[in-house]
């Protein structure tokens, strides 16, 4: 049986995935969780072999969350589902270790042969969500200028983010200074926007 952890915020459409998923002949549910905080111990103790996990989590997205289960338990394949197709989120997913990346209004039946194809080593990317990632380009910015930008999106100084992050004021500086003219805008401010429209952040 392929052991799989689901993490849906609704809790009427996680238990209805839950018990569509049961119906397959080779799956079974051992965890679910409604917060992106709960996953890495939901896993720790159940042992999933696959981990469902959506975007829109409270408490940590689905894509922070694929990250610490990367580092946590490395044995388990990861499988991100989302209602909207945002090219930035697929780069995202990626980069934390995601096996694949599917919208959530397929039909179960696809859902199941895709947590086998992860299982099995595959990479299995929504289509819809790959031409949407070709057309919009690659995220530009590296993962410290989004975790800069991330902090200054609310209205923080170089002095407060270089104190959040551990950093010097002047390397604060410098990825603000670069996600700026990365993004064409004409303040860290701007840019933090441009980049969250773009699903950057």
């Amino acid at each position: 049986m392929i052991r799989v952890l689901l993490a849906e915020d609704p809790g009427m459409t996680r238990g209805a995935l839950a018990h569509l998923l049961g119906m397959e002949r080779d799956i079974e549910v051992v965890a679910q969780v409604g917060r992106g905080d709960e996953i890495v111990s939901a896993a720790l103790t159940t042992s999933p072999d696959v981990a469902l996990l959506d975007i829109g989590l409270p408490g940590r997205n689905g894509l922070e969350a694929a990250a610490d289960l990367r580092d946590e338990v490395p044995g388990c394949r990861v499988l991100i589902l989302t209602t909207f197709a945002r090219p930035g989120y697929l780069q995202r997913a990626e980069e934390a270790g995601a096996a694949g990346f599917l919208l959530k209004d397929g039909p179960v039946e696809e859902l199941a042969e895709a947590i086998r194809r992860v299982l099995a080593g595959e990479s299995v990317i929504d289509p819809v969500l790959a031409a949407a990632a070709l057309g919009a380009g690659a995220n530009p910015l590296t993962a410290r200028e989004r975790e800069v930008l991330a902090a200054a999106s609310d209205g923080a100084s170089a002095a407060g983010i270089a104190a959040t992050l551990h950093l010097s004021e002047d390397t604060v500086r410098r990825h603000l200074s670069s996600a700026t003219g990365k993004t064409g805008t004409r303040d860290h401010g701007e840019a933090a926007r441009a980049a969250r429209r773009n699903d950057w952040l």
